[in-house]
Parts: structure tokens; C-alpha cells; sequence
């Protein structure tokens, strides 16, 4: 009769040493045989890294299971290294040591080298890449017929073809290997234009009719004029090269003003169109009774500029908000904006903060909007009164030189204030009249300036008077 431990023996199971030695068999061992043996196994292989150690410092570290690290860096075949050629034990090919000719040459030169013995008798394989240009050839009819030319001779002609296939159309080659001695002078110019001048008349004449012709045309009037252009730039002095620059850079300062004058006189259009519609809306909505007005007009009204007046902020999302909110201002209005609609409501009487009624709320947020429009209205009208003087003072003064090359004319309307004595700039080109010139358009300027401008000019003029 067999016992438990010959059971356990059968079954490979390993228990506790009070089982072993009574024989008897466990639950747990049938149920997890394995479970024992798996924790002993994974006390003896796991190590645990030390705090403190990186990661792939702990991993260079191995045990007796492991094999130990290289001393050096080796090849293991993986990577991205290029594989290296796999020799085999097929036969190799032979090579041959044979001759050759090349195509390209005429004298029938004989040349060696080493090539497959499968190849040999075939053609030299860089022969594909002697490309010739194939220069056309005429009769002796063809010339008197077509071809001739009372500046050109027909030795000239045929002495200009011939270098044209000796050396594949390379004009400055055939231009510095040209019989000057023998022949006129010519120019590249000149060799091109007699080249291509025959080579579209030979194509008109032989060309089949109904065919479309490729014909080269050669601008020798052009091509000279572009040279003589490239050399007149070669040639330039420093003080040109100097003033090209100089007026280079004024030219991008007018072009920056004249956008900026552009872009005022468009912010102005913007305020004065927003001025006419919002005073449109007010006076239909007071003729119009407000019991028919549709719920779709405020839909229909014409959009308003953003830059015009305030744009207050709707509260239309859910929950409980304050009226007196409505009255705060937007944070896109600068504080310059702010203090300056303040003074405003000020000098109307007006309280700053008013009872936040619905009807009071409306008609506040209405005037705020308004007085903010005057106020940028006023400034757009100051700048350009300001470039107004400006330029009337510039055209005097131009006149008084005697640049614009007439009499001075005399300003109409109001007086305008002493314009300031030219004070002479840096110089930065080579002619300090150009600046009169080229700076007519006017710097844009603020009111700021120009009454810092007025104040210095008030105050030199005191001085004078003060002189004995």
C-alpha cells in the first residue's frame, strides 16, 4: 500500500518538513504545487537595486546566472551597422585585362583596362555620355541664295561654323580662338547673332510646311545693354554705392508714411461713418414708435466699426447678475481713454457712477460710447491739422530755397504759427538738398510734439525780443 510520501514523490510535490516526515498530504499542496517552489525561485533571481544607483548603472551589474559585460565594444550583427558582405563558395567571376577605344576620339587612340571576360567585344559604356551639338551644314546655293551678308564674308562664315563644332557652341572658347588677324573683330555678340541669325533662316527654308518650328532667336541689342549695364554696376564708385543706399532708405521711409497716412485716413473714415450711422439709428429709433419695431431690426442695423465709441460687453449667460455691471467699462479702453472720458462727464455735470437703472444703465453706457468717439474724432481731426501746418510751413520754406523753382506762395487761412529753422541732420547721403526733396511728405508726428514744438519756438522767439 503506498504511503503519502511515495503520493508526493509520484506527484513532485515538495511540502513543509513536519509533512514530509509525517507522510501525510495537505490541501494546499494539491491545490498550488507549483507555488512554493516559484517563490523560492524568485527570492534566489531578483535583486533589488540599491536607492541612489541609475538604472543603467544597476544594469551593468551581473550575477553568476548572467554573462559578465564586455571589457570592449563588439559587432553583434543588430543594429544599424551596414551588414557585411557574405562570401560564399560559388566561383568567382574573371576579370580580364583587354583594350578599349573611346568614341569620342578621332585619332583611334588604344587604351586598357581591366574588365569582365563576359564583357569583352562590347562598346566602352561611357560612351553614351559623348553628347555632340549638331551644327547645321549648308551648300554653297544655300549661302548665295539665303545667307549672305554684306558685313560678313563667306571664308568669315565658314571660319565661325567650323570653331562652333570644334568647340559645341562655347562662345567665349570660339571668341578667344577667333582669327582677329585674318578676319574683323568681332564681339560674342556679334559671333552669336551671325550663328543663330543662319540657323533660323536655314530652318525657314527647309522646314516642312504645316510643321511648328523651334526657331532660336538671339536679342544681341539686349545682351549688350545687359552687359554694359553689369559693368556700369562693376564700376561704380563708393560714394555712388554710398548714395544708392542712402536713397534706398528714404525711399522706404515714404513708402512707410504714405502707409501710415493711409491708414489714419482710413481710422478717420471708420470714426466718421460710425458717427453718421449711430446718429441714423437714434433719430429712426425716435420717429418710430417703439411698439412696431420688429424683434429682427436690431439684427438689420449695419455693423459698427470696433474702433468707434465703447463696445460693452452682453451678460446673456445664466445666473444671477448685477445691472451695475453693465456699466463697467471694457477692458480694451486705455487708461488715457478713461480719465479723459472722466473730465468729460465732469465738465457735463454728470455723475460718475449713477443709479444703476434699467433706463439709466442704457442711456449712461449710450453717452460714455459717444463721448469716446468725440474724443478720438477730436484727435484724428488734430493730426491732421497738425500735418496740414506742417507740410504749409515745408512748402514755404522750400520755396524760400528756391527747390520747388518758383515764388513762394502764401498759405490761405488762419495765421500758422513761426516754423522752425531748419536745423541740419546727421549727414547721411551725399547731398543735404536731397532731404528737402525726398522728405516733403512729413514725419508723422503727434500733438504731443507739435506742442513742444510750438512752445520751443514761442520761447526763442521771446529770447530774440528780449536782444537789445
Amino acid at each position: 500500500m503506498a504511503t503519502g510520501a511515495d503520493v508526493r514523490d509520484i506527484l513532485e510535490l515538495g511540502g513543509p518538513e513536519g509533512d514530509a516526515a509525517s507522510g501525510t498530504i495537505s490541501k494546499k499542496d494539491i491545490i498550488n504545487p507549483d507555488k512554493k517552489k516559484s517563490k523560492k525561485s524568485s527570492e534566489t533571481l531578483t535583486f533589488k537595486r540599491p536607492e541612489g544607483m541609475h538604472r543603467e548603472v544597476y544594469a551593468l551589474l551581473y550575477s553568476d546566472k548572467k554573462d559578465a559585460p564586455p571589457l570592449l565594444p563588439s559587432d553583434t550583427g543588430q543594429g544599424y551597422r551596414t551588414v557585411k558582405a557574405k562570401l560564399g563558395s560559388k566561383k568567382v567571376r574573371p576579370w580580364k585585362w583587354m583594350p578599349f577605344t573611346n568614341p569620342a576620339r578621332k585619332d583611334g587612340a588604344m587604351f586598357f583596362h581591366w574588365r569582365r571576360a563576359a564583357e569583352e567585344g562590347k562598346d566602352y559604356p561611357f560612351a553614351r555620355f559623348n553628347k555632340t551639338v549638331q551644327v547645321p551644314v549648308y551648300s554653297e546655293q544655300e549661302y548665295q541664295l539665303y545667307l549672305h551678308d554684306d558685313a560678313w564674308t563667306k571664308a568669315e562664315t565658314d571660319h565661325l561654323f567650323d570653331l562652333s563644332r570644334r568647340f559645341d557652341l562655347r562662345f567665349v572658347v570660339i571668341h578667344d580662338r577667333y582669327d582677329h588677324q585674318q578676319f574683323k573683330k568681332r564681339s560674342v555678340e556679334d559671333l552669336k547673332e551671325r550663328y543663330y541669325h543662319i540657323c533660323a533662316k536655314l530652318a525657314n527654308v527647309r522646314a516642312v510646311p504645316g510643321t511648328d518650328l523651334k526657331i532660336p532667336v538671339f536679342d544681341a541689342g539686349h545682351e549688350r545693354r545687359r552687359k554694359e549695364q553689369l559693368e556700369r554696376l562693376y564700376n561704380r564708385t563708393p560714394e555712388q554705392v554710398a548714395e544708392e543706399e542712402y536713397l534706398l532708405q528714404e525711399l522706404r521711409k515714404i513708402e512707410a508714411r504714405k502707409k501710415e497716412r493711409e491708414k489714419r485716413s482710413q481710422d478717420l473714415q471708420k470714426l466718421i461713418t460710425a458717427a453718421d450711422t449711430t446718429a441714423e439709428q437714434r433719430r429712426t429709433e425716435r420717429k418710430a414708435p417703439k411698439k412696431k419695431l420688429p424683434q429682427k431690426k436690431e439684427a438689420e442695423k449695419p455693423a459698427v466699426p470696433e474702433t468707434a465709441g465703447i463696445k460693452f460687453p452682453d451678460f446673456k449667460s445664466a445666473g444671477v447678475t448685477l445691472r451695475s455691471q453693465r456699466m463697467k467699462l471694457p477692458s480694451s479702453v486705455g487708461q488715457k481713454k478713461i480719465k479723459a472720458l472722466e473730465q468729460m462727464l465732469l465738465e457735463l455735470g454728470v455723475e460718475l457712477s449713477p443709479t444703476p437703472t434699467e433706463e439709466l444703465v442704457h442711456m449712461f453706457n449710450e453717452l460714455r460710447s459717444d463721448l469716446v468717439l468725440l474724443y478720438e474724432l477730436k484727435q484724428a481731426c488734430a493730426n491732421c491739422e497738425y500735418e496740414l501746418q506742417m507740410l504749409r510751413h515745408r512748402h514755404e520754406a522750400l520755396a524760400r530755397a528756391g527747390v520747388l523753382g518758383g515764388p513762394a506762395t502764401p498759405a490761405s487761412g488762419p495765421a500758422l504759427a513761426p516754423a522752425e529753422p531748419a536745423v541740419p541732420e546727421p549727414s547721411l547721403g551725399p547731398d543735404p538738398s536731397k532731404d528737402a526733396i525726398i522728405d516733403v511728405v512729413g514725419a508723422p508726428l503727434t500733438p504731443n510734439s507739435r506742442k513742444r514744438r510750438e512752445s520751443a519756438s514761442s520761447s526763442s522767439s521771446v529770447k530774440k525780443a528780449k536782444k537789445p
